[in-house]
């Protein structure tokens, strides 16, 4: 989304599209390659549906870091409540937890019966179909509730490649933790006998396996010479419920590949971000929701983040005053938490340090709009300044979604060099929908001519102080359309609700 916030499809920049109408997003994918999604953004109806893989590929003269796979495959992964969203959300507005998941959903559908104690006859479970001998491009994303799933192929290695835009340093692994709105893509090699069909897992991750046995997504891999169905165990998910250490060793082994062309030709590792000085500092920590005003409520540093009836930028552009504030703490103030609209006033150019401390319960997702950020730290217990010496200053991830583990902390550095309001949130739906987020305005006053930030696009639906210049509008059917000018991508979509890309 690069100079362009307008299409970041969030309640801070976007008006929500009314049921029936149809708005176009415009926006230049030449920055990045990779394995991204889409999902309506507001009133948990991802939890719903409403996603898909978005795939960003490589120009044709910049090669990839490993040989031309055989085929591509996508698999989309997440938590599933047989109720509603519209249950699920009136649960949380009830005061309530959204409890355990009915299950787990792999592309759409529901377990292979791998067990007849715990898996009912006659759901339909999806296959992979496969010839021996090929290697796959196996992207994998996340698009569940709130959820960590760790995803395995029975037998098969998986030779992790790219993660969000970025390309990894290649290492195989038999299983990979993927947190709520994260994406991987991975090589797998099918070079088993075929005596039978594989296991495909995608399982509960940071709960009680016994409890939760039935939160596991199983689905088939099918070889072209397959002698027979799949049977037996499901393939172990890791032994670490006494080993913390584990889980985070697993993180902080994913690195960048610095010698690798991404979107451009200068390799990734080019920009040296472990040298850059820190411009400023913010420590975002997150508890346990709590009753504030008698509403169940989630924070960042004791503030619950209420939407403002006008999109920010809209409001900046158009002079509606009172719409927002730009009086974010920089770190956990000493006050009873409140519900407000309050932003970050952060610095065009300026190169930041975001710790997130997670005193919750549970693992969480923090995803960062309109970025990429490198993942230079994590660890347990409480952050103090003297982790920095263990910050990775040289290959770190750089990625949009990190996970922080319960009763522990994650630090981040990304440049500002991307002009707009950006959404800071955790990914988590529950957590997301209870307010557990806030924006980062980054303005360059500099600029008089549209040079670094896009001007409102003439399709800009509006709402709040804003809805009398709200045309109205013919209903039409959805119709997807690629551009041919210069990587432009545009997407028709006939929604009721704002849909954001996860980046």
């Amino acid at each position: 989304m690069r100079r362009t916030s307008w299409q970041d499809g969030v309640l801070g920049t976007n008006c929500p599209i009314p049921a029936k109408w149809n708005f176009t997003y415009q926006f230049q994918v030449k920055d990045q390659i990779g394995s991204f999604f889409y999902f309506p953004s507001i009133s948990l109806q991802r939890a719903a549906g409403g996603f898909g893989s978005f795939i960003v590929t490589n120009r044709n003269i910049i090669p990839i870091p490993f040989s031309p796979p055989d085929g591509d495959i996508v698999i989309i992964i997440g938590d599933w409540y047989t109720r509603s969203h519209k249950a699920l959300r009136k649960d949380l507005d009830d005061g309530k937890q959204l409890g355990m998941p009915d299950g787990v959903l792999i592309n759409g559908k529901g377990p292979y019966r791998y067990n007849t104690t715990l898996v009912p006859d006659g759901i339909d479970h999806g296959t992979i179909n496969v010839d021996p001998g090929k290697t796959y491009r196996v992207r994998v994303h996340n698009v569940g509730v709130s959820t960590c799933l760790n995803f395995r192929i029975q037998n098969h290695n998986l030779l992790l490649v790219e993660t969000e835009g970025y390309y990894t340093s290649q290492q195989n692994y038999t299983s990979v933790d993927i947190h709520v709105g994260q994406s991987y893509t991975f090589l797998v090699t099918m070079d088993q006998n075929a005596s039978s069909d594989y296991y495909i897992v995608a399982s509960a991750r940071f709960v009680n396996q016994t409890i939760w046995q039935k939160v596991t997504g199983v689905a088939i891999l099918h070889y072209s010479n397959s002698k027979g169905k799949a049977a037996g165990p499901l393939p172990d998910p890791p032994n670490d419920e006494y080993d913390t250490s584990y889980a985070l060793n697993q993180a902080m082994s994913i690195r960048q590949n610095v010698s690798a062309s991404g979107a451009r030709p200068n390799p990734q590792g080019s920009f040296h971000y472990g040298q850059i000085n820190v411009t400023d500092v913010y420590l975002l920590k997150s508890v346990p929701p709590v009753s504030i005003d008698g509403k169940l409520r989630a924070t960042y540093n004791g503030i619950s983040f209420k939407n403002p009836a006008t999109p920010m930028r809209l409001a900046d552009v158009f002079y509606v005053k009172g719409d927002y504030k730009l009086d974010f703490p920089t770190k956990p103030m000493n006050r009873p938490p409140k519900v407000d609209t309050s932003i970050i006033n952060a610095t065009y150019k300026g190169f930041v340090e975001i710790i997130l401390q997670n005193n919750d319960t549970v693992v969480q997702s923090f995803h960062m709009d309109g970025y990429s950020f490198f993942v230079v730290g994590m660890g347990f217990g409480e952050w103090t300044e003297n982790n920095r010496g263990s910050y990775n200053r040289w290959d770190a991830i750089s990625r949009s979604t990190t996970q922080v583990f319960a009763g522990g902390w994650t630090a981040v550095l990304v440049s500002l060099d991307n002009v707009g309001v950006w959404n800071l949130r955790a990914e988590n739906l529950d957590r997301w929908y209870l307010g557990q987020e806030t924006y980062m305005r980054i303005i360059n006053p500099e600029d008089h001519s549209n040079k670094t930030e896009m001007q409102v696009p003439e399709n800009a639906l509006y709402c709040g102080a804003l809805a009398s210049k709200q045309k109205q509008q013919k209903t039409s059917s959805a119709t997807t359309i690629f551009g041919s000018s210069d990587l432009y991508y545009t997407l028709l979509l006939v929604l009721s609700a704002v849909i954001s890309l996860l980046w």
